[in-house]
């Protein structure tokens, strides 16, 4: 939470530009994996808002709803992303890589365990694997970048279809 006696935090593509490019060509390098393994860009923004979720990033949370609505996604489906498992509105290969992208996120509580990869297993390829867990890394080292620079939310404008 922060408020106006916050304390100013350093403003790293500022500070430390090289840094900051080599990270946005990370999450380039991962959108293209995930791009060519064929992995649905709709997996793709939920795994980024549940991570966010689950990190409590604002600032993710807002970019990637509306990227995820800008590209057609629910608003029954975004509000109900944080109990996905109480509702009907995923598909198998939604649970699985929101299974995935918990485990990952949450890597301290027990890990990956074997039975959650092997879900995912089932439902994506080697590739699409890969490219899951980049994507899953990705957003959550951007949501700790966001969190200690305390980011404000509000101001991202997704990108207009093509």
């Amino acid at each position: 939470m922060t408020d106006s006696n916050s304390v100013s935090r350093v403003a790293l593509k500022k500070t430390t530009p090289e840094v900051s490019a080599a990270m946005g060509s990370l999450h380039a390098a991962a959108v293209s994996a995930a791009r060519d393994a064929k992995v649905e860009p709709e997996i793709l923004e939920l795994v980024r808002i549940r991570a966010s979720q689950l990190n409590g990033c604002a600032f993710c949370l807002d970019m990637h709803t509306k990227d995820a609505r800008a590209q057609g996604e629910t608003e029954q489906r975004i509000y109900a992303l944080d109990a996905w498992r109480e509702t009907p509105f995923f598909t198998g290969r939604e649970r699985a890589a929101l299974e995935l992208t918990e485990a990952v996120t949450l890597v301290r509580d027990g890990h990956v365990p074997d039975a959650v990869y092997a879900q995912a297993a089932e439902v994506f390829d080697e590739a699409q694997l890969a490219a899951l867990i980049w994507a899953a890394t990705v957003i959550n080292a951007y949501n700790r970048i966001a969190i200690a620079t305390r980011m404000v939310p509000g101001a991202h404008q997704p990108a207009l279809k093509q």
